[in-house]
């Protein structure tokens, strides 16, 4: 594995134990404009939680169909990359250039043929996340759908991922993104379930 993200991050006490854990996790994710989700931060209070050292890791802008208000509202937060749902290249293109940041373009998956659309987002994308069709919901996909994916970019792989999944995983070029399996109540995080996260996903790639 090429590392691991945490999505849904909205309390400081979970931030600073993930930013400080002996394994941190490679990428922080929080929920900037998709109300639906019982991860989404408004807006000022990302702007505190966001004011802090966060070392080795980089945090995530996650942007469902992002307009221009909300880009221009967060274009100063101290975030690394831009997520992206629901754009097209050629609308990840413009964000990209407008606000200089690297982008990890989100495909949806439900088939094989979902998989595909992975080319056509090689020229604008840093990474590229491949998730499940649930958005706010831990929903899964079938992630044999991704063994014919061919690309220099970095793959990112979401969609109902346990940690007691992450073995699977452990010879694939993947970061592997998780939320849900986190939670002892949905929308709010586990330290518990995060530290063994971490450790496992130390423990495989050792």
């Amino acid at each position: 594995m090429k590392g691991s993200k945490i999505c849904g991050i909205s309390d400081l006490n979970t931030l600073n134990f993930i930013i400080n854990h002996p394994y941190p996790a490679s990428f922080i994710g929080f929920i900037v404009n998709y109300s639906r989700s019982p991860r989404f931060v408004k807006f000022e209070k990302l702007k505190e939680l966001l004011n802090v050292d966060k070392k080795k890791c980089n945090f995530v802008c996650v942007l469902v169909k992002p307009d221009s208000e909300i880009l221009q509202k967060i274009q100063y937060l101290p975030f690394d990359y831009y997520q992206i749902y629901d754009c097209s290249p050629e609308e990840i293109e413009t964000i990209k250039n407008n606000y200089n940041k690297k982008i990890i373009a989100t495909l949806t998956i439900s088939n094989s043929e979902d998989v595909k659309r992975y080319k056509d987002y090689e020229n604008v994308a840093d990474i590229i996340l491949f998730d499940s069709k649930g958005y706010e919901k831990s929903d899964s996909f079938n992630h044999e759908f991704l063994k014919d994916v061919k690309t220099s970019k970095q793959i990112m792989v979401a969609g109902d991922i346990k940690t007691n999944d992450l073995t699977k995983f452990k010879n694939k070029p993947y970061i592997i993104d998780i939320s849900g399996h986190l939670e002892s109540e949905k929308g709010f995080k586990d330290i518990n379930k995060i530290d063994k996260f971490l450790n496992t996903v130390h423990n495989i790639n050792s």
